[in-house]
């Protein structure tokens, strides 16, 4: 990662907290709730690149293991990412890195690469939080497909419909920022 500026770190710390923020917008549908964390994820790895996305959600993971409240519900600690939901938590590092990561190799923030990215950053939560959830709670890979991803899926889709038009408005503002 080239060297990190202040305005790069800053940038980081605001993705954590938008991050944080958007957690709490949640609707408890089971044992993983719905919420709209993954548009900041997203919103992170679309302007701020795979580096600096992932931090940002280093940054929050390392909060809500610090204990404060970031997490959906208002949680946070150890205990949350030892539980059902911690790899989805986890998934969100490693989301923002692939989806920025995929952006870079496109080279544009085209409709069609920031789908593309997107939903192969939702496919890399998907499996790191349905592997964590089925090795925690005894559950077959089958049933974790039930409960902790196709009911998710309508909705990731209009999230994903948000983020590329989010990211098409602002990419250009924010790089100017980073310059």
């Amino acid at each position: 990662m080239k060297h990190l500026k202040t305005k790069d770190l800053t940038l980081c710390a605001l993705f954590a907290a938008l991050t944080a923020i958007l957690s709490q917008i949640s609707i408890p549908i089971g044992p993983v709730p719905v919420n709209l964390a993954h548009i900041s994820t997203f919103l992170a790895a679309g302007l701020l690149g795979s580096g600096l996305g992932a931090l940002s959600q280093l940054i929050f993971v390392l909060l809500g293991a610090a204990g404060l409240p970031v997490f959906s519900g208002f949680h946070g600690g150890l205990g949350r990412i030892a539980g059902p939901t911690g790899g989805y938590i986890i998934g969100y590092i490693v989301s923002a890195y692939v989806t920025g990561r995929i952006l870079e190799r496109f080279g544009k923030r085209t409709v069609q690469a920031l789908v593309v990215s997107i939903l192969s950053g939702f496919l890399v939560t998907y499996v790191f939080g349905t592997i964590w959830f089925t090795f925690i709670t005894h559950t077959s890979f089958s049933a974790a497909l039930g409960l902790c991803v196709v009911p998710f899926l309508p909705g990731d889709l209009l999230k994903t419909c948000l983020v590329v038009v989010l990211v098409r408005r602002l990419y250009s503002v924010v790089q100017r920022m980073l310059q």
